[in-house]
């Protein structure tokens, strides 16, 4: 839907945090894990920032957030191939004090309907690049395609809903500049069945975005949505110290 830059797949033998175990990595993509957490007065924010730096030596993507209302106090994006590395920085995160509330596990995907776009835009969205250097304002949801009696997606053939997912991209396209979009896949995984994360110029960039699409017939009459997470992207550093 809205494209955004890629690197070359990361090599889960490459030398960083050991978990002891052998690398469990999907076919094609990385895992995502997302991680939204409580910090009380016990927290070791040293050893919290050290998680993140040796999660990010390793070879791991971390985005780091401090998160507005009651949900969490901030968020840990991370990416990579090895979902034994994802766990470890999750663990360490724990071992630092850090309370989770929340969680979202997904692997990076390229939909079903968008075989045919040029294989670069395929590679950024299976192995992307984050988090983006001009975008601070965050937000993260889980969303499912409906499955009601009156409006069910998968009793749609496939021919409709390429067309639909056509539609909305073209949306989407609109806000390219102000919005880069990352959807994961979750089917079988998690609670839904896509995460997707917005990364905006400004806050209300996110808020234009995710209004207008849901004006789209795709997400009108076939989408339901989670919980939002909204926040802004920062330093591993200033997040804590903005909430400790």
């Amino acid at each position: 839907m809205i494209s955004y830059t890629g690197r070359v797949p990361a090599d889960p033998s490459r030398p960083g945090t050991d978990t002891g175990h052998d690398p469990l990595t999907p076919t094609v993509g990385w895992g995502v894990l997302h991680l939204f957490f409580r910090a009380g007065p016990g927290v070791d924010a040293e050893a919290a920032v050290r998680a993140v730096k040796d999660a990010r030596a390793g070879g791991e993507q971390v985005v780091t957030v401090a998160l507005l209302g009651h949900k969490a106090d901030l968020a840990v994006m991370v990416l990579g191939p090895d979902l034994w590395r994802l766990r470890a920085l999750q663990s360490a995160l724990c071992g630092a004090g850090l309370e989770p509330t929340g969680s979202y596990v997904s692997l990076t995907e390229v939909s079903e309907y968008a075989e045919g776009i040029p294989e670069e835009m395929k590679q950024a969205r299976l192995y992307p690049e984050l988090p983006p250097p001009d975008k601070k304002a965050f937000c993260f949801y889980p969303m499912s395609k409906r499955r009601s009696a009156e409006h069910n997606w998968y009793a749609l053939e496939y021919e409709a809903r390429q067309q639909l997912m056509r539609g909305h991209g073209a949306v989407g396209r609109t806000f390219r500049g102000r919005i880069l979009q990352l959807i994961t896949g979750s089917t079988g995984l998690d609670d839904w069945e896509w995460g997707v994360t917005l990364f905006g110029v400004h806050p209300d960039d996110l808020k234009a975005c995710v209004y207008e699409m849901r004006f789209d017939e795709a997400s009108a009459r076939y989408a339901e949505f989670g919980p939002f997470w909204t926040g802004m992207v920062g330093d591993i550093e200033d997040v804590l110290g903005s909430v400790l």
